[in-house]
This record gives C-alpha cells, structure tokens and sequence, in this order.
C-alpha cells in the first residue's frame, strides 16, 4: 500500500505578496480557492486578531486548521488551487469539529475541480 506521507511541506504553504493577491483577486469567495498553475494544492490560513486578542489561542486554531488540513489533503491531492482557510467563528472550536469542516470544504474543492466522464 502506497499512502501518501501525511506532511505539511513549505511548497505547500501560500507565501508571497504575490501569490496571495493573485488568491483574493482570482479567487472563488465561496471556496476561496484559485488555481495556482502547480501540481499541488498550497494553503493559507487567517485567524484574525479582531475574534481572538491573545497570539496562543489564534496559534492553536491555526494549528488545528493546518493538522486536519494535513490529515486530509489527499482529496485534493490532484488539484492544482491556492486554498485560503479563514477561521471567523468567535467560540474556540474543538478539533473534531475544525476536522470536520476542513473536509467538508476540501470535498467541496475536490468535487468542483473534478470533470465529468464522457458517457460512451
């Protein structure tokens, strides 16, 4: 069996004015995703001072986001996008539910990005 390594490499992260211009400029606001010309999906994720005033607890759900994100990025493994996660919940999520959602957008993604097969 085959499985994919479950890592979080820096080609993997959205880093750049560049890249994230081209993101919130492109970008689908629904997904909040936008083809990055690669091979593999990059990510980015934004928790905003304004919900959380204390650096520990934006850094934990960062954390969380990035780790379920890891943990499931083989649904879109094949898609070439920019995906920008951002968290604008103002209750400190547990990581079952972070774990949840993360995939429930990750298979949104996916599906969006797949082509019918042609019937014969």
């Amino acid at each position: 069996m085959d499985a994919a390594p479950l890592t979080f490499s820096k080609e993997e992260r959205i880093c750049g004015e560049k890249s994230v211009s081209h993101l919130l400029a492109k970008g689908s606001f629904r997904f909040c995703s936008a083809d990055n010309g690669r091979d593999f999906p990059r990510i980015m994720v934004s928790v905003p001072k304004k919900m959380f005033k204390r650096a520990v607890k934006r850094n934990l759900l960062k954390r969380r986001i990035r780790e379920a994100y890891r943990h499931q990025k083989g649904m879109v493994k094949d898609t070439p996008s920019d995906i920008l996660f951002i968290y604008n919940s103002k209750e400190l999520l547990p990581y079952d539910d972070i774990f949840t959602q993360v995939g429930n957008i990750l298979q949104r993604i996916s599906s969006r990005h797949t082509t019918p097969t042609a019937k014969e």
